[in-house]
């Protein structure tokens, strides 16, 4: 099972001119995620740049409108994910306990996790079979 550790972005990282290296935190994620991948459970992980660097597509029938970040309501948005394969949604919450505080000690941040679907989750269908196909791993 796959799971998504998402980091919700603050308005202070949102507003930071440049990347903030705070050693402390670096560090802690640093072990967290040698942790994860020892165990073999680390996919892949990684920042976002603050939304201001980004655009979103909104579709309105069959037409698409391209709107440029920064975006305002900073509860709406993530900074970063890490990605991890475990046996059970146990498991996927032991890990996601173990989060460093993304934003850092003591201070108030969130992070979400969700379990991604598997092909496995659809009924089978030629299209289903064209994305298995696709999937250079075989993973899914």
């Amino acid at each position: 099972m796959r799971f998504m550790i998402i980091v919700k972005s603050t308005p202070e990282f949102e507003s930071a001119a440049a990347p903030v290296a705070d050693e402390a935190l670096l560090g802690a994620m640093a072990t967290f995620h040698e942790e994860l991948a020892r165990a073999g459970a680390l996919l892949d992980a990684s920042g976002l740049q603050p939304s201001r660097h980004g655009w979103r597509i909104h579709y309105d029938g069959s037409r698409r409108h391209v709107i440029d970040g920064p975006f305002a309501e900073t509860k709406e948005l993530i900074a970063g994910y890490t990605l991890v394969q475990v046996r059970s949604r146990e498991e996927a919450m032991e890990w996601s306990r173990r989060f460093p505080n993304p934003a850092g000690a003591g201070c108030a941040a969130q992070i979400e996790v969700r379990p991604l679907y598997e092909l496995e989750d659809f009924e089978p269908s030629p299209a289903l079979q064209r994305m298995r196909a696709m999937d250079p791993t075989g993973a899914r």
